[in-house]
C-alpha cells in the first residue's frame, strides 16, 4: 500500500524539522524543484535542494513549522502554516545576509506541492517576507 499524498507531505515537514538534508533531497523527483517565491529563487538538483534546509537551519536552529490546514486535490497538496524560530545565525538571502538578531519569528506561510508518484515534483513556498523582516527588526 502506498501512502497518501497528504502523509507524504507531513513526512516531508518532519524530515525538514529533523534537518536531515539527505532524506529531504530524496523526497524530490530527479527533476524536482523548490521555489522560494518571496526570494525569487528556484532550487533544483541535490546540492541546491539541500542548501535550502541548511540556510534556514543555520539561521533558525530551533525552526519549527506549525501546520494549520492541509488541502489535497489529487497530486496537489496546499499547506497553510507558520515558520517559527529564534534568529540565532546568519540568514543568507539572495540580496543580503542578515546577522543574528536573537529575535523570535512566527511568520505566516503557504506551501504548494505537486507530487508525481509520491515524490515532490515542485514545491512553491509563499512566505510573508515582509512579516519575517519586520519581526527580525530589519524593516
Amino acid at each position: 500500500m502506498t501512502k497518501s499524498n497528504e502523509q507524504a507531505i507531513r513526512d516531508a515537514y518532519q524530515i525538514a524539522e529533523e534537518q536531515d538534508i539527505r532524506k529531504w533531497v530524496s523526497l524530490f523527483t530527479e527533476d524536482g524543484t523548490f521555489t522560494d517565491v518571496s526570494a525569487g529563487r528556484t532550487y533544483s538538483g541535490s546540492t541546491e535542494l539541500g542548501t535550502v534546509v541548511e540556510i534556514y537551519a543555520k539561521a533558525f536552529p530551533d525552526m519549527h513549522r506549525e501546520l494549520y490546514d492541509i488541502y489535497v486535490s489529487g497530486d496537489v497538496v496546499v499547506v497553510e502554516l507558520s515558520l517559527n524560530g529564534t534568529h540565532e545565525g546568519p540568514l543568507e538571502l539572495p540580496s543580503a545576509t542578515i546577522p543574528p538578531t536573537g529575535k523570535v519569528m512566527k511568520t505566516p506561510c503557504c506551501d504548494v506541492f505537486r507530487l508525481e508518484n509520491g515524490k515532490i515534483k515542485s514545491f512553491h513556498c509563499y512566505t510573508a517576507a515582509t512579516v519575517l523582516l519586520s519581526q527580525l527588526g530589519v524593516m
